[in-house]
């Protein structure tokens, strides 16, 4: 796990290693720059396989030279075929295989490879340099390229000087807490897409860029649910098994949720060692895990840590999400997570988690929701759209937002969107444009819930879980690897009969009978607390004077698209306790710390 950059604009040395410097907590074991031909390469390295410095990068190879960040967990497989092909390796690592194995496959190394990767590869002869990321886009790659001039970097602060505002990612965030892909919060730099590789060629100076995965039309198993069990069991096995390999010590997050804890429960048996285990709890019941996950830990035999956090130190870490998260990003649950790693990392290198089991197998609350709400939005709309009346609304008792909108939505499509979106409530002008990019999910499947973690998984798993768990850990240098987000897990899981994943009132069944042969039921069948922090009471308590700083008219009118008499109105209704708006409050305070950070304001 480690920061790249690339870039051919002519900088000197110097200038490289600050922009490097800038994200240096990303790779603070070895700070690479080298140059070939025109192209200059720079890596942060956070050494995890084969520590020697041989393993540096960049690396090269013959013609071919590479900076890399990410893991390739088949890596060995790969190695040992291309040995068998007569290739020989001076490296035990698996940035050597990355290398070795593209200068004899090429791009069709892709389809080979199981891992979280974004790397780009120059080839000296063709001058063509060769870029890609991994299938679920679990690492960064951002890139700027204007027919002349390329950088490529892991994050987007070292580009940003000298950059615009893009107005319309603005407004994308305002709706969505997040930026996703393609786009970014600068003009002229984006994303590259999950599974897509990016080929640019510097002889005629043209860029492609080309899907090598994605989702795929499901086809639905006719199968028992014994055996999908069974075949489901050894999977995850597998995928826990290759994500321990290390150099360096390795641990399991392991909060009170079904994931982590089936993801610990499973590293503890198939690991030959010991497994550490993590969680932190809050001195609010509500939102304390923490004695359940030292529950889990006594049963699996876990060595295991708790760390007992106070709302102070939460609120210390809001410097720090600015200062990581150098896109604007309003994902609150960014804070706790923060504090994880920070507190992981006096032990551990190496973190396992339960991140993706969500949304392959029906876990999120929205799921019941969509169920309960189904049959409402198969009512004609024109009856609906009468229905949705305020007044009806308030003589009827009706205040649920997800009822109001399946009231008021026109198609189950767009119910599902209204997920993710808020659809231009904060906004002048509603834009709905970046979903031309998400519409995969109606093709992908005719069953409703499919639908929507298929939506999940390439709108939100990528721009806001993935990123929020890359950022929150590479802010302390520590890796983490989700078994759940190996992609043979998520293309199986979609092939499952829904009622195997999905039972009202029991969501993600299977794992919960996989994990009940590792954890009694009735230790872990207990109520999920989220990793929520108490942000909408901080913002009318200790930190009232700061959001009401930060949200000053001079700011606000500055926010392009900004309905600012709505906001203002949100506001006031928050903090005099009449309503909860909190998630348009805390976006809006997070932007306004960016544009400070970065000299927007």
């Amino acid at each position: 796990m480690c920061g790249i950059y690339l870039t051919n604009i002519p900088y000197e040395e110097e200038v490289v290693k600050e922009k490097l410097d800038s994200i240096s907590f990303r790779g603070p074991d070895f700070t690479g720059i080298d140059k070939v031909g025109d192209i200059t390469f720079g890596h942060l390295r956070l050494a995890i396989l084969d520590l020697d410095p041989r393993s540096n990068q960049p690396m090269f190879y013959e013609d071919l030279s590479l900076v890399f960040n990410g893991e390739i967990y088949n890596y060995k497989d790969i190695r040992e075929e291309l040995i068998s092909l007569g290739y020989k390796f001076k490296t035990e690592s698996d940035t050597e295989v990355l290398l070795i194995g593209y200068k004899h496959w090429g791009k069709s190394l892709l389809d080979k490879t199981n891992g979280m990767f974004a790397f780009s590869i120059y080839n000296s002869t063709t001058n063509v340099l060769f870029s890609a990321r991994d299938r679920m886009g679990v690492k960064p790659f951002y890139y700027y390229w204007n027919g002349k001039d390329l950088e490529i970097c892991s994050q987007i602060r070292p580009m940003l000087k000298g950059k615009e505002i893009n107005e319309e990612a603005i407004s994308i965030f305002l709706d969505c807490m997040f930026i996703p892909s393609p786009y970014t919060i600068a003009k002229d730099i984006y994303k590259l897409p999950p599974g897509c590789y990016m080929e640019l060629d510097f002889n005629t100076n043209e860029l492609k860029i080309e899907e090598y995965w994605n989702l795929k039309r499901v086809k639905v198993k006719d199968i028992s649910y014994e055996d999908a069990k069974q075949e489901l069991h050894e999977l995850l096995k597998d995928a826990v098994k290759i994500r321990l390999q290390s150099d360096v010590p390795i641990g399991s997050f392991l909060s009170g949720g079904i994931d982590s804890a089936l993801v610990s429960s499973i590293a503890s048996k198939v690991s030959p060692t010991q497994i550490n285990t993590f969680s932190i709890g809050f001195k609010d019941p509500k939102y304390d895990e923490s004695k359940i996950a030292e529950q889990y830990a006594e049963i699996i035999k876990s060595n295991h840590t708790t760390t007992i956090c106070s709302p102070d130190d939460i609120l210390e870490l809001i410097p720090k999400l600015t200062e990581v998260y150098d896109e604007p990003f309003a994902d609150s649950s960014a804070l706790p997570s923060l504090l994880l790693n920070k507190v992981t990392k006096q032990y551990v290198t190496v973190a396992l988690s339960g991140d993706g089991g969500d949304e392959s197998f029906i876990g999120y609350p929205y799921f019941d929701s969509l169920v309960r709400n189904k049959k409402i939005i198969d009512i004609p709309y024109p009856i609906r759209k009468f229905l949705s009346h305020p007044a009806l609304l308030k003589l009827f008792g009706i205040n649920s937002h997800r009822v109001r909108n399946a009231l008021g939505t026109k198609t189950r499509n767009d119910f599902i969107e209204n997920i993710f979106s808020r659809k231009g409530l904060l906004l002048k002008k509603k834009n709905q444009d970046y979903m031309k990019y998400y519409q995969g999910y109606k093709k992908w499947s005719d069953i409703f819930l499919q639908k929507a973690a298929d939506l999940n998984i390439k709108l939100w798993l990528e721009n806001d879980s993935n990123v929020k768990v890359d950022r929150a850990s590479m802010a302390y240098s520590v890796e983490v690897r989700s078994p759940f987000l190996d992609y043979r897990v998520v293309e199986y899981a979609r092939t499952l009969p829904m009622h195997f994943r999905y039972e009202k009132g029991r969501q993600k069944k299977i794992l919960r009978d996989l994990l009940s042969e590792y954890i009694p039921e009735e230790v872990f069948n207990q109520p999920k607390r989220g990793f929520a922090v108490p942000i909408g009471n901080w913002m009318r308590n200790e930190l009232k004077d700061e959001f009401l700083t930060a949200l000053n008219d001079d700011f606000l009118n500055k926010v392009p698209n900004l309905n600012v008499e709505k906001f203002k109105t949100l506001l006031d209704e928050h903090m005099s306790g009449k309503a909860k708006h909190t998630p348009n409050i805390w976006k809006l305070f997070v932007l306004s710390k960016w544009y400070d950070e970065f000299g927007f304001s």
